[in-house]
């Protein structure tokens, strides 16, 4: 039996790396309490999310950042829980940190990074993410139980060709770990008002937002094109732009948590469960390359497109 029980977690995520910590601490056990197999955190769940929660790393207090990570390793290896967890991973003098998500084993072993590789901003490199961070290079691919697991990082959701790479490395659970939160309601008020107003009633979301529409959305086609189950977490911090939630790998939510409010989401993943996947038979030959169904005609009036 491939299973596991996955814990998508969500707490209002804030600058304070020790708050963040005890949430973190809380949330674990509650998951381990609950069977969960892994605790899964949101993108900057432990050291906060530069340029949303603070400003910048600009006197940073990365020991304390150093001393909340071991404490969380600990914690994982006396609950025997695995730990999927956002955080900034420091760089040499010089270089602007990574955004990170380190996988913590149940011994309370990092056996893995994936740094953020798709960072917000323009080709300046002074706006966005990219103001703050520096972005990865990788993939990171690990087991859990004998399920292939893969995470992303929020604004990687912009760019499907990442899915596909995890696909073809033969991963079918996903932990996508996003922070679209702690925003103001002006903010929010302001980016339904770019969208446009009268556009609202076409476009249900848990806010008006590009993230409230596009991430979920997202989520539930990367799921469906890829058949992989994906872990959605995200900042419980008000205003947050949407809750927390699970998708299975045929592109239904499974469940869903309560925007503003923490909580702690269980979803029992079998990757051998029987679900529809109306891609399968040709999905390998997309990835080659051959980008149609069935057998193509040699025929004349196939060939020729500017006639009845």
């Amino acid at each position: 039996m491939a299973r596991v029980k996955v814990a998508t977690c969500q707490f209002p995520v804030s600058a304070d790396v020790g708050a963040n910590c005890r949430w973190i601490v809380r949330q674990m056990r509650l998951a381990a309490q609950g069977g969960a197999t892994v605790a899964h955190f949101p993108e900057g769940a432990l050291s906060g999310y530069a340029g949303v929660d603070f400003p910048s790393f600009a006197d940073f207090d990365w020991d304390s950042l150093r001393r909340s990570s071991l404490y969380l390793h600990r914690v994982a290896g006396e609950l025997g829980i695995w730990l999927v967890v956002g955080s900034a991973h420091r760089l040499g003098t010089g270089h602007k940190p990574h955004n990170s998500v380190y996988v913590v084993d149940p011994r309370g072993e990092i056996v893995d990074r994936y740094d953020k590789r798709f960072c917000s901003g323009d080709t300046t490199g002074e706006s966005g993410d990219l103001a703050r961070y520096s972005p990865g290079d990788h993939p990171c691919v690990w087991e859990i139980d004998g399920i292939r697991c893969g995470a992303l990082i929020c604004y990687d959701y912009r760019f499907p060709e990442l899915y596909r790479e995890y696909k073809r490395a033969g991963v079918e659970l996903m932990f996508h770990s996003f922070h679209a939160a702690n925003a103001s309601a002006e903010r929010v008020a302001a980016i339904g008002d770019l969208i446009g107003p009268h556009l609202k009633k076409s476009n249900e979301a848990a806010t008006f937002t590009y993230p409230g529409i596009t991430m979920p959305a997202s989520m539930t086609a990367a799921a469906a094109f890829n058949h992989v189950w994906i872990s959605c977490t995200n900042s419980s911090a008000p205003q947050s732009l949407w809750p927390a939630f699970s998708v299975r790998a045929d592109g239904i939510t499974t469940g869903r948590l309560r925007r503003n409010v923490p909580g702690v989401l269980i979803t029992e993943v079998d990757t051998e469960a029987d679900l529809y996947d109306s891609t399968a038979a040709w999905r390998d030959h997309a990835f080659e390359g051959t980008l149609h169904s069935g057998n193509l005609v040699n025929d004349p009036r196939s060939a020729d497109r500017t006639s009845l």
